[in-house]
């Protein structure tokens, strides 16, 4: 460290600065992710100015509790206040952002991330200094949470927009093939491929007891017959060119070991198969992540979610940012030659790795 002489105090009282609106916003997320919690967000975005006990009232929670949060929402400029009427109101061009009104992009309902990570802070931190990892069983509802807003999303754009991609593909599941997802969660991919093509049958691999019982139950529950979901490590699994399309979405990089599982599913896929992968668009390289826009919030999640994970199973702790050029050649030595990266409008943040063999 340089001494004191040698210290610029104005980028000192600069950084500090920015610490302090850092912090700001962490403890601003906190309130926000109560306010998605409770529907006092929503309550106020159906009313005009309203005293804290009209919101109170309307939202069913308790005034004291509510007039203090509305104190963070005002001072953290999110709500406004007219202090001679004691009135508070959301902008509506708050409310577009921070409501139901945003869809997919509920910037209140991410801000869950920070407790649900937070709850967990403890656990990593002493995986830090002890090695190893945190369990999957520790983040029931960070999995939770992904699982609605990935499947809202491929509610709109899976069979609108991604399997279009894969022209052939599309043309073969009409006719009827055999389809693997991995890491399928409660299935919500193969419900939705398996009511859009009949005549395919599909088959979801998944570690986890619960999102495997959850999948047969919603698939039992949607009357689908042509798909089935099985709680296995892949690795485990010896099958030889069995499917015709194997699909990976916002898995891989979790994995204790990616590169033996994209061998495996290398061997599983027939020789004229296709294996979609889905995955953060991003660098291998952190100097050239400095601009993305959520690098911060995927490093963080990454290293106190997807690396602790696979750490925790013995592996190698790829993580969420193991980006494009690592992607590319771990499929590659897998024995996926012919690879194309693909993007679709309604989903900037992924990349769709189109991956076939030379026959």
């Amino acid at each position: 460290m340089r001494n004191a002489a040698e210290i610029n105090q104005s980028i000192v009282d600069g950084f500090s600065e920015k610490m302090l609106g850092t912090l700001n916003s962490a403890l601003l997320s906190l309130s926000l992710s109560i306010g998605y919690r409770t529907g006092l967000l929503e309550t106020m975005a159906r009313l005009s100015d309203a005293t804290s006990s009209e919101i109170s009232d309307a939202a069913g929670l308790h005034e004291r509790y509510v007039r203090e949060w509305l104190g963070a929402m005002v001072t953290g400029g999110v709500v406004t206040y007219a202090a001679t009427s004691k009135t508070y109101h959301l902008p509506p061009e708050h409310a577009l952002v921070l409501t139901s009104a945003a869809g997919l992009n509920n910037m209140a309902r991410f801000a869950q991330l920070v407790p649900q990570l937070g709850a967990v802070a403890p656990a990593v931190e002493n995986s830090f200094k002890n090695g190893g990892g945190v369990p999957y069983s520790a983040y029931p509802e960070f999995m939770q949470l992904w699982a609605e807003v990935n499947g809202e999303r491929l509610d709109t754009t899976l069979i609108q927009s991604v399997v279009p991609l894969m022209p052939d593909v599309l043309h073969a599941l009409n006719r009827g093939i055999d389809v693997l997802d991995v890491g399928c969660g409660d299935g919500h991919v193969l419900r939705l491929m398996a009511r859009a093509f009949p005549a395919s049958r599909f088959t979801g691999y998944d570690l986890v007891d619960d999102s495997i019982e959850a999948a047969r139950e919603k698939a039992q529950r949607q009357g689908l017959d042509n798909v089935y979901f099985k709680n296995c490590n892949i690795l485990q699994i010896n099958e030889h060119e069995k499917y015709d399309l194997i699909t990976a979405f916002d898995a891989v990089h979790d994995l204790a070991a990616p590169a033996e599982v994209l061998n495996s599913l290398s061997r599983a896929l027939k020789e004229t198969g296709t294996f979609l992968m889905v995955d953060l668009a991003a660098s291998s390289n952190l100097e050239e992540n400095m601009e993305h826009p959520l690098g911060p919030w995927l490093y963080t999640s990454s290293c106190m979610h997807c690396v602790t994970v696979s750490l925790e199973q013995g592996g190698e702790g790829l993580g969420a940012m193991w980006g494009e050029q690592k992607a590319m050649a771990m499929l590659e030595a897998a024995g996926f030659d012919q690879v194309s990266i693909k993007r679709i409008k309604d989903d900037p943040f992924n990349n769709y790795y189109i991956a076939r063999r030379s026959v």
